[in-house]
């Protein structure tokens, strides 16, 4: 009895973790937008970003919005660090990892 409750403990966790958000937007991160590639015509470019999480715990998938958001975070993390204020992903999503284009685009 007290193998079986243990085991649906973990697997509560497991499940918990998996649906949990761990990447937080840096203070200068919070100031960059994500944007679509229509919107940054006439941006300076500032250079590209790749980054990853975590896209799975074991076995357990991560939900793919989560997983989304964080990249996207990543990425604004990273674009301020380059000077940028403006990111766009031109790769799809593939084993939790991404790749944005940044740009520098005068926003305020």
């Amino acid at each position: 009895m007290k193998s079986v409750f243990l085991g649906s403990a973990l697997a509560g966790v497991v499940i918990a973790l998996a649906a949990s958000t761990w990447v937080k937007p840096s203070e200068q991160g919070a100031g960059v937008r994500v944007a679509t590639a229509g919107e940054v015509e006439g941006s300076e470019d500032a250079g590209t970003t790749h980054v990853s999480v975590m896209d799975k715990l074991g076995v357990v998938e991560r939900k793919e919005d989560k997983v989304a958001g964080e990249l996207a975070t990543l990425a604004r993390n990273s674009a301020a660090q380059l000077g940028g204020d403006t990111v766009v992903a031109i790769t799809e999503i593939t084993d939790g990892s991404q790749t944005f284009a940044v740009y520098r685009c005068g926003r305020d």
